[in-house]
């Protein structure tokens, strides 16, 4: 790969991070400080990510991969989405900003698979090339962070319009990609293809059944973090939030770097436990913390993040790839990702908006009662933990499940 198309990918990928970090963090914040939307409103919001997660392979696989080159519709989906983050930035009532922040998202979330395409499309070493192209993703969030915190602005709409800026931003930088024809043109791409049918087979590995399970209840409590961590932070009054959330991408950059030394010692079953303890942890560490001397607690949970993303995330789409034969790779891959990013997130945001109303502090007093909400996810987290360990047994051979 040349040194121009490098630079290409990596401003794709620093944009199309930087357009989700810029409003994602503080949305509860600004729903709930600014807009008055109650708990359950705020998780229904959030929640649209998950939905469009779990609609947008359909739309890459039956229409993008097939009709129209990647960088175009890349282009045309962030324009779009500009416009209704935009809209979205406007509104006071709870219907059409949900209409709105629902047709984002849906824009949005297939753009994620398109950069990637884009990106492997460049390469000849994938396994090489892509990680140094990928992490300009996050420090793309992390940056968006950095400027939000530092701009004082979680309350307000301001985090949407600069997401709604860099998403057009990258509108016009996709003219400029490299160009990737559609895969699959020509050929005959079914329903059952495109949302990874195919690898239902590995289903009749029972560890691996217990993999999937587990992978979709640990996002459970998983929601609780992405969705009120900055809400969390705001109203214990710790300083600048969207900033201080930026630690924990930082630590995901360097435990991905430190990933091989302890995967080759502990392997596939204690790296996930390992993952699943780091975020039973992150939640005691929220519900006994404080904004004042116990501070530190709340940046340890924060810092978690990295063991929390890359030792259950990325061990996970490690061991799919072991499990899963070549011809079902990529369905495998797709199927995890929807029990996992769209299932599972899903229930999350609906079950973590159901417990911030519930423990909504009552009038006169301001603001929530975060030590029985993080106590939920913790005592969640905990029992997956204990399940996994019990009934999740790692394999030596890989492979053999998917040919039968």
């Amino acid at each position: 790969m040349n040194t121009k198309v490098r630079l290409q990918l990596s401003v794709m990928m620093f944009l199309q991070y930087f357009i989700w970090g810029s409003w994602f963090v503080t949305l509860g914040t600004f729903l709930t400080n600014t807009l008055k939307f109650d708990g359950a409103q705020v998780g229904l919001a959030y929640s649209t990510t998950n939905l469009a997660a779990m609609i947008a392979p359909l739309f890459v696989g039956m229409i993008a991969d097939r009709f129209f080159s990647s960088e175009k519709v890349l282009a045309t989906l962030h324009l779009m989405g500009a416009v209704f983050l935009y809209l979205a930035s406007t509104q006071k009532t709870w219907g059409l900003f949900f209409g709105a922040i629902m047709a984002h998202t849906l824009c949005y979330m297939p753009t994620m698979a398109l950069t990637n395409s884009i990106a492997f499309g460049q390469m000849k070493d994938a396994g090489k090339e892509f990680p140094g192209i990928r992490v300009l993703g996050t420090i793309g969030w992390i940056a968006a962070g950095i400027l939000i915190g530092k701009l004082h602005q979680e309350a307000s709409s301001v985090p949407m319009l600069v997401g709604a800026a860099a998403s057009v931003a990258l509108a016009l930088f996709s003219f400029a990609l490299p160009h990737t024809p559609p895969k699959s043109k020509g050929q005959r791409v079914t329903f059952g293809d495109v949302i990874g049918l195919p690898a239902l087979r590995l289903f009749k590995d029972l560890s691996f059944s217990m993999f999937a399970l587990g992978s979709f209840l640990v996002c459970i409590p998983l929601a609780f973090y992405y969705n009120f961590t900055n809400l969390y932070l705001t109203e214990v009054n710790i300083s600048e939030p969207a900033y201080k959330m930026t630690f924990g991408q930082m630590s995901e950059i360097f435990f991905m770097l430190v990933m091989p030394f302890f995967f080759s010692r502990l392997g596939v079953k204690k790296m996930l436990l390992v993952g699943i303890a780091a975020w039973a942890a992150r939640y005691f560490l929220f519900a006994y913390g404080n904004g004042g001397a116990l501070a530190w607690m709340l940046i340890m949970g924060v810092v978690l993040h990295g063991i929390c993303y890359d030792f259950f995330f990325v061990t996970g789409q490690i061991y799919v790839d072991r499990q899963a034969s070549p011809e079902i790779r990529g369905a495998a891959q797709g199927l995890v990702a929807f029990l996992t990013y769209g299932a599972g997130m899903y229930v999350g945001s609906l079950i973590s908006g159901i417990v911030l109303k519930k423990y909504t502090a009552v009038p006169p007093a301001i603001g929530h009662e975060w030590q029985t909400i993080w106590i939920i996810p913790a005592i969640g987290a905990v029992a997956i933990l204990l399940l996994f360990a019990a009934a999740f047994h790692e394999k030596k051979t890989s492979g053999a499940v998917s040919r039968g």
